[in-house]
């Protein structure tokens, strides 16, 4: 293997701000994709559209280069461009592929936004069966891992979710200099999408945002969902955007949009305008668990958005609004990108804002803006639990920070960058 020609692990992408190189990698990404490289397990790239999918594809395509692999190992294609417009059936795609491998070498092969090829499971598939090839495929709907590919692919491939930027990821590639707890706050304010991040102009953000979000509810729902009453569907997502980290069950979207005039909303059509919209990333439901009962709860969940800065653009809202359920929305967010599955607990009376878990790891934690004065429902909450697992505050007030009967208070922001 030939040496690299410079410390890939630590560098990616040369971007220029202010006069000054900055280096930025997806670390995180990197490392989970270096993880399954060259395993049987079809590599599923999934998450909500300009997330860094196809930035991530390539990052990882460059590493397989700097590492050694021969350029003619690799074919890249990325669906949504017209040079590959000729490939959008599977008998096209196969030959295509069919007439770049290379006889008795692995090859590399990625597809992104895969989903736009007809029949795309059946010839993923058959690359599998017929070639001795690595396989990475990209795509902005969750229903990448449902139907045909799941039955083909039943324990043979991995999922590998793509976030927007971490806050840690967003000083990287804004290169702020500002005080933590204001950067922080500009994060809240603009989200993580990494073409927001890469621009300074604060309308060009606000442009880009509208562009994403636009295009994720006419490309990634309405258009492959055939929805008739596109109004709706607005009205639908507009709401969970204003209602993150509260209770919601369709009933009660239903009834609220009758009273504001939309006599077509019904509790099936919300449900499934909801799934729709958590299909295409733009949301994540959080299901309501009874550590009691060991059970799910069906009647409500809480929903939180992908991105706080489509949140504030939509609702042309900034970080002091609803400030306490924005940062439980990053918490959350931030759990997920760490690996774990997050429930909202219920204990009797008492909820506990995140139940994170991660294969036999179980970590409880609440999120607050401030500790309230008048009583300890926050950390009694935590208190309240009768079992040994980890359990942590996260608030928004440094002057909160410290320990109580043995439960750590960490500072949202140091909590993030540990």
């Amino acid at each position: 293997m030939k040496t690299l020609k410079f410390c890939f692990i630590q560098v990616y992408l040369n971007k220029t701000m202010n006069g000054v190189a900055h280096m930025v990698v997806r670390q995180l990404y990197l490392d989970r994709l270096k993880q399954y490289q060259d395993t049987e397990f079809v590599k599923v790239i999934t998450g909500v559209r300009r997330s860094g999918k196809t930035f991530v594809l390539r990052m990882f395509r460059d590493f397989l280069q700097e590492s050694g692999i021969a350029a003619d190992q690799i074919i890249f294609i990325n669906f949504e461009s017209m040079k590959y417009q000729h490939l959008l059936t599977k008998e096209a795609l196969y030959q295509y592929v069919t007439a770049r491998v290379v006889p008795d070498r692995k090859m590399y092969l990625f597809f992104d936004e895969v989903q736009r090829v007809a029949d795309w499971e059946d010839v993923i598939n058959s690359f599998r069966v017929d070639f001795d090839a690595d396989i990475y495929v990209s795509g902005s709907n969750a229903s990448l891992l449902s139907g045909e590919l799941a039955t083909l692919l039943t324990g043979r491939m991995v999922e590998i979710p793509i976030y927007p930027l971490s806050f840690k990821e967003f000083l990287q590639f804004t290169g702020s200099t500002k005080p933590l707890d204001l950067a922080f706050n500009d994060y809240v304010t603009e989200g993580g999408f990494p073409a927001v991040a890469l621009v300074t102009d604060t309308e060009v953000k606000r442009s880009v945002l509208d562009g994403i979000y636009s295009s994720i509810l006419l490309r990634d729902v309405n258009e492959r969902a055939a929805i008739r009453n596109d109004g709706l569907l607005t009205q639908v997502a507009t709401y969970l955007l204003s209602e993150i980290g509260n209770p919601i069950s369709g009933n009660k979207i239903a009834g609220v949009l009758k009273n504001e005039g939309w006599g077509t909303a019904n509790a099936t059509s919300m449900l499934r305008y909801m799934n729709l919209l958590c299909a295409a990333f733009i949301f994540y439901p959080a299901k309501r668990y009874d550590l009691r009962g060991k059970a799910y709860l069906r009647s409500t969940a809480k929903y939180y958005a992908v991105d706080t800065g489509l949140r504030n653009v939509t609702l042309n809202r900034n970080y002091r609004d609803n400030f306490g359920h924005q940062i439980e929305n990053i918490v959350y967010l931030e759990l997920l990108r760490r690996g774990y599955r997050v429930d909202v607990g219920k204990d009797g009376e008492r909820e506990i804002d995140f139940v994170a878990k991660r294969g036999h790891e179980v970590a409880y934690y609440q999120v607050t803006m401030q500790l309230p004065t008048q009583d300890n429902r926050e950390i009694g909450n935590l208190q309240a639990l009768d079992d040994n697992y980890a359990k942590t505050l996260i608030t928004a007030n440094r002057m909160d920070v410290g320990e109580v009967a043995g439960i750590p208070i960490v500072h949202i922001v140091d909590w993030l960058l540990a």
